[in-house]
């Protein structure tokens, strides 16, 4: 199912139209965010060797941009830290970023903003 915003000329959806978006976006952002969140943390069980719970832990840390919280000695385990820090400060924007379009567009469709 593809959802599609109305354009410009069209009327402002429904309230539930619109809640019925927020909802799909914000199950697919956050579907993104927990997809991330587990490949750092199946990479830092194996790479860095941390148990399930600190690998979790130290993901969601580097995910949301406060930092790492286990000293990581092995190479392989600091070559995947940097991959998964610059993949994450994508990720997590990205993931806001979607899951704020419908609400993001409601506005400019409101106030009748061509952002072309």
């Amino acid at each position: 199912m593809a959802i599609r915003f109305e354009k410009r000329k069209q009327a402002l959806a429904s309230v539930g139209e619109f809640s019925r978006r927020m909802v799909w976006f914000g199950v697919f952002g956050l579907l993104f965010i927990l997809l991330s969140l587990s490949l750092g943390a199946i990479g830092y069980h194996y790479l860095a060797h941390l148990a399930w719970i600190d690998a979790y832990y130290n993901a969601s840390m580097i995910l949301t941009g406060m930092g790492p919280v286990v000293v990581l000695t092995t190479d392989s385990a600091k070559v995947f830290a940097t991959i998964y820090s610059i993949y994450s400060g994508v990720a997590f924007l990205t993931s806001v970023g979607v899951m704020f379009a419908p609400l993001i567009h409601r506005l400019f469709h409101r106030l009748h903003i061509d952002i072309d």
